[in-house]
C-alpha cells in the first residue's frame, strides 16, 4: 500500500497486537507509547491511530495539538472510554472513534474509509493472473469476466496476507495468527475451509489452483 499510520498507544500487548495486524494489511506501522514524540513523525503520516490514556499528556490534548497543526490527517481514536462525554470530547477533534473491545475488520474498514474521505491514494494496482488488484479501492477485478470478486472479510484478509508475502512460503500458523489474531491449534480446519471458498471466487478452476498454492505439510503460497 505504501500508506504509513502512526499509533499512540502506550498499552504494550494492545499496541503490538495493532501493530502487527496492520502491516499485515500492507500498512508500515509507527507505533509510540505516548505523545512526547508524535508531532516529529506527523510529517510522513497517513493517518493517526490515538489512545486516550496516555502517560503524560492524555490523548485528547495530543490529538487537538496534532489536528490543529494537521489538519488534513486523520486521526482515528482507539479507547476504551465509552462515555457519550468521552467520545464527544474526542470527536471534537478526531474523525472517527472506535471503543474497545472492537473486531479487526472493523478497524481495517474504518481506516479505509477515513483514508478515502482525506483523499489519501495509493495508486498502485497488482495484475495478478487474470486478477487485477486495486489496492487502494480494496476491489478484486477477474478481468476474464470482467466481474468485481466479492470476498468476506476473513478471505479478504487472507488474500491480502498472501499478497503481502507474494511468493512466499507461510505457514499454516502464520496464516492463521495473522488473520484470526488468535494462537493456532495444529489440526485446525478453519483455515482451509477458508482457503477452499477463497479459491472458488479467484481461481479460474479451484480444483487446480494456480493463484494460491498448497505447500504439503506445510501451508501456502500465492504465486506471482
Amino acid at each position: 500500500m505504501g500508506l504509513t499510520i502512526l499509533h499512540i498507544e502506550d498499552d504494550q500487548e494492545i499496541g503490538s497486537w495493532v501493530s502487527e495486524f496492520l502491516n499485515d494489511c500492507g500498512y508500515e506501522v509507527i507505533w509510540i507509547t505516548s505523545g512526547y514524540d508524535s508531532m516529529k513523525h506527523m510529517e510522513r503520516v497517513d493517518l493517526v491511530i490515538l489512545d486516550i490514556m496516555l502517560p503524560g499528556l492524555d490523548g485528547y490534548t495530543v490529538g487537538q495539538r496534532l489536528k490543529q497543526k494537521y489538519p488534513k490527517t486523520p486521526i482515528l481514536m482507539l479507547t476504551a472510554r465509552t462515555s457519550m462525554e468521552d467520545k464527544l470530547q474526542g470527536l471534537a477533534f478526531a474523525d472517527d472513534y472506535m471503543t474497545k473491545p472492537y473486531h479487526p475488520d472493523e478497524l481495517a474498514a474504518r481506516i479505509q474509509v477515513l483514508l478515502r474521505r482525506f483523499g489519501v491514494v495509493s495508486t498502485e494496482i497488482i495484475q495478478l493472473m487474470h486478477l487485477r488488484v486495486d489496492q487502494n479501492a480494496n476491489r478484486i477485478l477477474n478481468t476474464v469476466s470482467n466481474e468485481e470478486i466479492v470476498l468476506t472479510g476473513k478471505q479478504f484478509h487472507i488474500f491480502m496476507y498472501l499478497l503481502n508475502h507474494l511468493d512466499q512460503i507461510l505457514t499454516k500458523k502464520q496464516i492463521y495468527e495473522a488473520v484470526w489474531g488468535d494462537s493456532y491449534i495444529e489440526g485446525d480446519k478453519t483455515l482451509m475451509v477458508h482457503i477452499r471458498h477463497l479459491r472458488e471466487k479467484i481461481e479460474l478452476d479451484s480444483s487446480k489452483p494456480q493463484i494460491i498454492e498448497t505447500i504439503r505439510g506445510i501451508g501456502y503460497r500465492m504465486r506471482p
